[in-house]
């Protein structure tokens, strides 16, 4: 299960030094225009994480679904990459003698749609779509807004809506201090699986991870410190509620008979099956990268359920980390959560308009079979840049 931040990151060591041969704008420029792609662009440390080919598929990409370049214009200390039919935030780095040290692309973003014709794109996508967007308390769109989808990691909306309730009652602070347990370790999405067991965190530091990250193990750590069944008391649907490493176990090809039993059995059955994972190992994590694997195991939530959820939690600073899919220049605030596995995609997002309207922005897509994600979050982008 991995975050829907749907972005392209090529991840390398960023260098900056001084008497570059060739300036950003024009590297990126250049980069988007002269085909095909050279190696002689990039640092050698830039092509060991990232080849050519990949390079060049997402540059393919992004003209494919945005049409002709057109400019490229500078934003702050970041670029604005436009097209005939949309743009896309980048941001870029040399080293001295002008190579490409670090680049960055966010979701491109498609010229702004009305309301109607993003939900007349949804429905042509295969299996099952929700879409909600609710401008305050009313509802400006709406597919199947009262439909239960997997959502993946959008869950953790939930978790963080029951520590911050238990935090407001006095029972909980952000600064509280915990010591990272082996138990809690889960697989990625995230980088706590890797720290070292016993490591000093605040809850503060966990939901902030959760989020902005969607860390797994982040995840776990706060599941078990606040209460599975707290969690499960405003989603009882969820019930009882998977922490992300019994998700991954469950669903582990070596554990397809376990797998029969929990779904056939009632809640307090599961809840026995889902004590005995904790004595197994977690399973690879490329069983869950291509096909979808066993979508009745999951997260369950209305577009409805995640509107609210966002709303009580979008104010916690936390929450604007990662803005996902709105360039958070257009907005006076943006808070966002998504989540995604094989044949789910979720994407749910507050907004703050610059005039003081307020928005929220849920859409989910599950199918048995792997999904087109860049589809979705072009339409799913250009409904909030309408907004705009």
């Amino acid at each position: 299960m991995t975050e829907a931040t749907q972005q392209q990151l090529l991840p390398v060591v960023q260098v900056q030094l001084p008497k570059q041969s060739v300036m950003p704008k024009a590297a990126l420029k250049r980069l988007l225009t002269t085909e095909p792609v050279q190696a002689d662009w990039f640092t050698s440390e830039f092509l060991e994480h990232v080849p050519i080919s990949q390079i060049q598929q997402i540059i393919s990409s992004l003209k494919q679904g945005l049409g002709d370049y057109q400019k490229v214009q500078e934003q702050g200390k970041n670029y604005i990459v436009v097209f005939s039919r949309g743009y896309v935030p980048a941001q870029i780095a040399l080293d001295a003698n002008g190579k490409i040290a670090m680049l960055f692309f966010r979701p491109p973003i498609a010229q702004g749609k009305t309301l109607e014709e993003a939900i007349a794109e949804f429905k042509t996508l295969p299996g099952k779509v929700s879409f909600l967007v609710l401008e305050g308390k009313s509802e400006r769109a709406a597919l199947n807004a009262n439909t239960p989808l997997a959502v993946g990691s959008a869950f953790k909306l939930a978790v963080l809506q029951t520590l911050k309730s238990q935090i407001a009652t006095g029972k909980r602070s952000w600064r509280d201090v915990v010591e990272l347990q082996p138990s809690w370790k889960s697989l990625p999405s995230g980088t706590l699986q890797t720290w070292p067991d016993r490591s000093i965190l605040t809850l503060q530091t966990l939901s902030a991870l959760m989020i902005s990250q969607s860390d797994n193990t982040a995840t776990d750590s706060l599941i078990d410190i606040i209460g599975r069944q707290a969690i499960e008391s405003i989603t009882p649907r969820n019930r009882p509620l998977l922490t992300t490493r019994e998700f991954f176990v469950l669903k582990s090809a070596t554990n397809q008979k376990l797998l029969q039993r929990y779904r056939h059995s009632n809640q307090e059955q599961r809840r026995a099956i889902l004590q005995s994972l904790a004595q197994q190992p977690l399973p690879d994590i490329s069983e869950f990268e291509a096909k979808p694997v066993a979508l009745d195991i999951e997260w369950f939530f209305t577009a409805q359920e995640l509107c609210s959820l966002m709303e009580q939690v979008a104010d916690l600073p936390l929450m604007s980390i990662n803005p996902g899919v709105a360039n958070a220049e257009d907005w006076q605030r943006v808070a966002f959560k998504g989540g995604s596995e094989s044949g789910v995609l979720n994407l749910t997002t507050w907004l703050k308009a610059k005039n003081g309207k307020q928005y929220c922005v849920a859409g989910t897509w599950n199918n048995d079979a792997p999904l087109e994600e860049s589809r979705f979050l072009s339409i799913y982008g250009s409904a909030i840049a309408g907004l705009k």
